[in-house]
């Protein structure tokens, strides 16, 4: 009995030794480990699929978000389904003739790497956005090391009013709007799951109350398009085609649509122009 309480303290002396070290030993790889309020996140540099190099934000082992380390492609966007969001926000943009002194009012929920803000704030001068994110320890992971500190400097978006950085729930924040929205954006997740009613009635309610007249509700909703892991979307189909006239996707695998991926939702009643392979429900 002896030994064994002997071997089990040493057990532990050693595993308390690795967990201490193990920040030390991922920065002498090129990772940055903190914890932030949804759990253990991580930093770090990789390549993309042409040699780019890239920077990766993980939160609890899903990838959250991704910039271009360029200095650039730093404010362009390295995921395929904020492309297609931004290609929806910019022929909003284009179709309602908008300017800096009439923009499109743009709402994103959830900040992470700030990628699709940072976007808007250099090549949209058209739109002002305000970006709610809870965690002040992702915004600055994003100033910090997602260049978001150097588009503000930039683009002047911040001074000028044309991006508001707030810290709060975004649920919250919408359903205290005062004012609608051109556009609702849900870019927020913890982990693997997303946070909100972002698959129920009331959830679609909200939206559709704090959307302006011919507004759009775009979301990355992360699940398979087929198969028993495309519940959320088949879930998010239904709570939004009970509130809005069309609705439609974009898989990320339209090759494959049992894989899981970030798809890119649209509700409204007007008629947008939806980026090219987009799934129309209804």
């Amino acid at each position: 009995m002896t030994e064994l309480i002997i071997a089990l303290l040493v057990l532990t002396v050693v595993c308390t030794a690795v967990l201490a070290a193990m920040p030390w030993l991922l920065r002498r790889r090129g990772v940055d480990m903190l914890r932030t309020k949804f759990g253990l996140t991580l930093v770090f540099d990789s390549q993309n699929a042409d040699g780019t190099p890239v920077r990766l934000l993980n939160v609890n082992g899903t990838f959250q978000s991704g910039c271009y380390v360029p200095e650039d492609l730093r404010f362009e966007l390295a995921c395929v389904y904020h492309r297609e969001m931004a290609e929806v926000i910019e022929g909003m943009v284009a179709a309602r003739g908008a300017s800096r002194e009439r923009p499109l009012r743009v709402m994103v929920m959830g900040g992470g790497g700030y990628s699709l803000p940072k976007y808007l704030a250099a090549y949209v001068p058209a739109a002002r956005v305000d970006v709610v994110e809870i965690d002040p320890a992702i915004t600055r992971l994003a100033r910090e090391s997602f260049f978001l500190d150097e588009c503000l400097e930039r683009t002047g978006a911040e001074r000028e009013g044309r991006l508001r950085l707030v810290t709060g729930d975004a649920w919250e924040f919408v359903r205290g709007a005062t004012e609608p929205y051109d556009v609702i954006v849900n870019d927020a997740f913890s982990g693997k799951r997303p946070l909100g009613p972002l698959t129920t009635d009331e959830g679609a309610r909200v939206i559709r109350e704090h959307l302006a007249e011919g507004g759009v509700y775009l979301a990355n909703v992360r699940c398979a398009c087929e198969g028993r892991r495309a519940r959320t979307l088949r879930e998010v189909e239904e709570a939004f085609g009970r509130e809005f006239a069309r609705v439609a996707y974009v898989p990320e695998w339209p090759d494959a649509p049992e894989k899981p991926g970030n798809n890119a939702f649209v509700a409204t009643d007007a008629p947008v122009a939806l980026p090219e392979g987009a799934v129309v429900v209804r």
